[in-house]
C-alpha cells in the first residue's frame, strides 16, 4: 500500500509543479515509479510478490536519497 501512495503523491508532484521538477533529478525512473501504483492498484491479483520486493530493495533506496536531496534543495 506505501507503493501506492509514493506513486500516488508523485503523480500529485508532478501535477502541481507542470511536470517540472521530477525530471531534473534523472537518476530516479519517474514514469516508472508513478506506474507501479497503476499496476498494484488496478491488477493487484495479477502482481508478482517476488517483483514488488526487488523494487523495494533495489529501486526504494535510491527514491528515498533523491527525495531528501529534493526536499534539502527546495528549502
Amino acid at each position: 500500500m506505501l507503493l501506492i501512495a509514493i506513486g500516488e503523491a508523485l503523480k500529485n508532484l508532478d501535477k502541481i509543479t507542470n511536470k517540472s521538477l521530477l525530471p531534473r533529478y534523472s537518476q530516479v525512473d519517474w514514469k516508472k515509479a508513478k506506474g507501479m501504483r497503476d499496476i498494484i492498484s488496478h491488477h493487484y491479483f495479477e502482481t508478482d510478490a517476488e517483483v514488488i520486493y526487488n523494487v523495494c530493495k533495489d529501486h526504494i533506496p535510491k527514491l528515498a536519497q533523491t527525495s531528501k536531496k529534493i526536499i534539502k534543495e527546495l528549502s
